[in-house]
């Protein structure tokens, strides 16, 4: 038994440094699993009465997705579903919750609180682990300049452009700051089986898809992006 303990405590180490921690993933996952099917819900139910009410009148497709923003992050709890982060060169596609405390980050990648939803205007920040809990960051140091990364929310899709890449300390929270213009900061421990310093992934908005209820008058469609500035 204790040699077969052993083994079973080897494997789990190996596992974590060549790919990620298997018990935690596997709970992660399973995690996963519901919160996707907890995010179709949200996004079928469309918008509440006091929703419409607010956007009743109100045509600006930019207005209307701040509206939906503002409410989806006022009406969910810590933990909640909210949106679907993709990143292609990763092959990365998670659940993102509210929220980025310990708790939180046991189901996905997470919202920091302090920081807009996508569509208020600002620096979005996700927070997510690189060796546990099924390490949805794991490979953010694999990113490249003008990567593209798409989040997914029940009332628009946000197309990303990666700029840079820092290290930072923990304490760093300029990071987070309102630079001018609308982007998205995603931050793990690093380096790897350490949380002695922070890796940062910004990149800038670039496109915005208006969904559903954000779809506003005076020709707008669903399914058609927005352009937004961006240099060069």
């Amino acid at each position: 038994m204790l040699i077969a303990a052993g083994v079973l405590v080897l494997a789990d180490a190996a596992a974590t440094v060549l790919w990620m921690e298997p018990v935690t993933a596997l709970q992660t996952k399973l995690r996963q699993n519901g919160l996707r099917g907890d995010l179709r819900s949200l996004e079928r139910q469309g918008p509440t009465r006091l929703e419409a009410r607010a956007l009743a009148g109100v045509t600006d497709s930019d207005r209307r997705i701040a509206i939906l923003a503002r409410s989806l992050q006022q009406h969910t709890a810590p933990g909640d579903a909210i949106a679907r982060l993709k990143i292609p060169r990763l092959g990365a596609d998670f659940v993102v919750v509210k929220g980025a405390d310990p708790a939180d980050l046991r189901k996905g990648p997470g919202t920091f609180d302090d920081t807009p939803l996508p569509g208020v205007g600002g620096t979005t920040a996700i927070a997510g682990h690189r060796t546990t809990y099924l390490a949805p960051f794991r490979h953010l140091d694999d990113l490249h300049p003008n990567d593209r990364i798409t989040v997914e929310l029940p009332y628009a899709t946000f197309t990303y452009r990666v700029q840079r890449t820092r290290i930072v300390s923990p304490d760093a929270i300029k990071v987070l700051r309102d630079v001018g213009y609308d982007r998205l900061v995603l931050s793990a421990c690093h380096p790897l089986f350490s949380a002695a310093q922070r890796i940062v992934v910004v990149s800038r908005l670039t496109s915005v898809v208006p969904l559903r209820a954000a779809v506003g008058g005076q020709g707008s469609e669903v399914g058609r992006p927005r352009l937004t500035s961006a240099p060069g």
